[in-house]
């Protein structure tokens, strides 16, 4: 499965995913984007949300960006 996310770290708000009208999903996510904090905590939230273990879950594309590709 491939997700197309847009990631907002350092948010102020609980970590949780939000589906778009274009399909695509936006993560609020609380950790910073410094030692690839914010990426761990992507994939956890993934992981979590569409039970799925961790290390099946990687980044495609946009690994240091807000723009997003996960696939498993």
């Amino acid at each position: 499965m491939r997700l197309s996310i847009r990631v907002k770290p350092g948010s102020k708000t609980q970590p949780r995913l939000e589906l778009q009208a274009d399909g695509s999903y936006l993560a609020f996510l609380t950790a910073r984007a410094h030692d690839g904090e914010a990426n761990k905590a992507l994939i956890e939230l993934v992981a979590k949300e569409f039970h799925v273990a961790k290390s099946q879950i990687s980044i495609k594309s946009g690994a240091k960006s807000r723009q997003k590709i996960l696939e498993w």
